[in-house]
C-alpha cells in the first residue's frame, strides 16, 4: 500500500473506470445543482456537486463500496474494520450493513455528536479510541492484523481512490467543459482519485485543493517533500482533521495532479456554510465549505470559467450550527 509508481499513478483511471462499474448499483448518481448566487459573487458558471446528498450523507460510500466489493469471496466472512472521524464510518457502515458482512468501527475522541448519532443507527460495534484520527488509524490497522480483519482504510488505499474517484466520471458525463475543480483535502483520498480521471480525459482542468489553515498538514507536506508531523488546531472541517500516514500513496499522487491550494481561516469556512445555508438552503458540513470558502477567497480568477465546487458530506452537529447562527447575530 505504501509504495506506488509513476507508472501506477498514471494507470489510476482505469481503477476509477473498474470502479464504478462494480460500485453503480449500490450508490446515488448525485446531483450537480446550478448556483445563480456564485455565479452573481465570483462571475463564474458555478455548479455543486452534491456528494451531501450520497446514501449515507458523503462521498465515503463510493470508496468503502469498492474496496469491500472488491474483496476475495474467500475473506467476506472476516470482519472489516474502519477508523474514521466519521463519514468513511458512515460510508462504511451502510456498505457492510447492506452487503450483510460483519464490521466494526473505531472513531478518535474528537468525532463530533451528530456523526456518532448518525453511526449508531447502523448497529455495528463502535469503539472510541485516541485523540486524532492518525492514532485511531494505527491502532484500527493494529487491531486489523492481530485479529484477522480486513481493513478498511479512510485514504490510503487504491480502491478507496478509486471509489472516490467515480465523482470524476460522473461529472463529465454531464459537463463538456470543466475549468476547475475546488476538491477538500484530508487524507487526500477523493481529490486522488478526482485528479486521476480527470487529468486523463480533462487535462486542461485545474484541479483545487482546499484545506483549514487550522489543520493544513498536506499543504505543509507537498511544500516540504515529505509528510510532516500533525499540528492540528480545532477546525470546523473536522473531517479533514489529523494527520497522514506515513506512506500514503495519496501524497504521490497530490504531488502529481493538483495544480494549486487553497488554505481557508476558521472565519471563511463559517461564512461559506452560512452562505450555503442562506442562497441554497441547504445544510453542509465545514470540510463541505471549503470548497466554497476557496472559491469565494479566489474569485476574481474565475469569471467566466466552468467551475465545480465538490460538497463533500452535510453532517454539521445542531450545536455547531447554533453558535454559528447565534454568532452571526
Amino acid at each position: 500500500m505504501s509504495e506506488i509508481t509513476q507508472a501506477s499513478i498514471h494507470q489510476m483511471y482505469k481503477e476509477v473506470e473498474a470502479a464504478y462499474a462494480r460500485i453503480k448499483p449500490y450508490i446515488y448518481i448525485t446531483p450537480l445543482e446550478f448556483s445563480p448566487s456564485l455565479e452573481k459573487e465570483t462571475g463564474a458558471k458555478v455548479y455543486l456537486k452534491l456528494e451531501n446528498q450520497q446514501r449515507s450523507g458523503s462521498f465515503k460510500l463510493r470508496g468503502a463500496m469498492n474496496k469491500i466489493l472488491s474483496t476475495d469471496s474467500s475473506e467476506v466472512n472476516k470482519t472489516f474494520v474502519a477508523a474514521s472521524t466519521g463519514n468513511h464510518a458512515a460510508g462504511f457502515a451502510d456498505a457492510v450493513s447492506r452487503l450483510g458482512y460483519k464490521g466494526k468501527v473505531f472513531l478518535p475522541e474528537t468525532v463530533t455528536e451528530a456523526k456518532l448519532q448518525a453511526l449508531e443507527a447502523y448497529g455495528i460495534p463502535l469503539e472510541i479510541h485516541g485523540n486524532d484520527s492518525v492514532v485511531t488509524e494505527a491502532f484500527a490497522n493494529q487491531y486489523a492484523e492481530e485479529n484477522d480483519c480486513i481493513l478498511v482504510h479512510p485514504y490510503n488505499d487504491p480502491y478507496i481512490i478509486a471509489g472516490q474517484g467515480t465523482i470524476a466520471i460522473e461529472l463529465l458525463e454531464e459537463m463538456d467543459k470543466i475549468d476547475a475543480v475546488f476538491v477538500p483535502i484530508g487524507g487526500g483520498g477523493i481529490i486522488s482519485g478526482i485528479s486521476s480521471y480527470l487529468k486523463k480525459y480533462s487535462p486542461k482542468t485545474k484541479i483545487i485543493g482546499c484545506q483549514p489553515e487550522n489543520a493544513r498538514e498536506m499543504v505543509d507536506s507537498v511544500a516540504a517533500g515529505r509528510i510532516v508531523e500533525p499540528n492540528s488546531k480545532p477546525t470546523l472541517s473536522d473531517a479533514t482533521a489529523g494527520g497522514i500516514e506515513e506512506g500514503a500513496i495519496t501524497f504521490e499522487i497530490i504531488k502529481e495532479y493538483v495544480d494549486e491550494f487553497i488554505t481557508l481561516t476558521e472565519g471563511e469556512i463559517r461564512a461559506a456554510i452560512l452562505f450555503a445555508i442562506r442562497n441554497h438552503s441547504m445544510l453542509i458540513e465545514g470540510a463541505s465549505a471549503l470548497t466554497l470558502a476557496s472559491l469565494l477567497k479566489s474569485k476574481k480568477k474565475w469569471a467566466n470559467k466552468n467551475v465545480v465546487c465538490v460538497v463533500t458530506g452535510k453532517k454539521l452537529s445542531f450545536d455547531i450550527l447554533r453558535n454559528l447562527l447565534t454568532e452571526n447575530d
